[in-house]
Formats: C-alpha cells, sequence, structure tokens
C-alpha cells in the first residue's frame, strides 16, 4: 500500500472541499482499543462520501483510499486529536479508514 512518507500531502481545492462538507456530520468515529504499544480507532466515513473524495486520493490498482497524510485526513473532515497515524484501509469495506498511534502519547512541548 502507499506508504504517506513516499509522497506529498495532496491538499483539497476550495471546491473540492465545499462537495465534502455535507459528509462531515456523518463521519463516525469507534471508541479506542488498544494492544501492548498502540492505541487504535478507526474512523466510518458515509458510504457516498467516497464517491465525493477526488480520484487521485485513491490506489488505482486496489481501488481503495491510499494511506493518507494527516493533513489530507483531516482536510476530508476527520477531526482527532493529535499523533493519530492512517495505516490501514479495511478493504471489503472500503469507507472504514484505521488509524493508530503510540500508547500513551504526549503531544511535542512548543
Amino acid at each position: 500500500m502507499d506508504r504517506p512518507t513516499n509522497r506529498r500531502p495532496r491538499l483539497l481545492t476550495e471546491t473540492e472541499q465545499i462537495c465534502l462538507d455535507e459528509f462531515i456530520d456523518g463521519i463516525n468515529y469507534s471508541d479506542r482499543y488498544s494492544d501492548n504499544h498502540y492505541e487504535y480507532r478507526h474512523v466510518m466515513l458515509p458510504k457516498g462520501m467516497l464517491k465525493a473524495i477526488p480520484k487521485d486520493f485513491f490506489d488505482p490498482k486496489t481501488g481503495t483510499l491510499k494511506i493518507l497524510h494527516e493533513e489530507e485526513w483531516r482536510g476530508l473532515g476527520i477531526t482527532q486529536s493529535l499523533g493519530w497515524q492512517h495505516y490501514e484501509i479495511h478493504a471489503p469495506e472500503p469507507h472504514i479508514l484505521l488509524f493508530k498511534r503510540p500508547k500513551n502519547y504526549q503531544p511535542p512541548q512548543q
């Protein structure tokens, strides 16, 4: 799968953002769950939102979303605290994005 470190973030245009705004209230966030190293959550986009996301956000080989940079998933309207990394797409349900961050994550001090 395309890793965000292999490419630059692709920011949305104003027009693209307007097309996605109607879906933002329908984004659902799972409770957090964890293992010994990470805490996880999954974010469920409204299924119709996938059709409004620009085509270059998708992997042409799989047809699912690419692994997104933080600027990209925040641009789609996903809101989470700091430290979350998009690491996987649940291929059977491509509207579900999987996120993780280190357990006991502390944001960098300014």
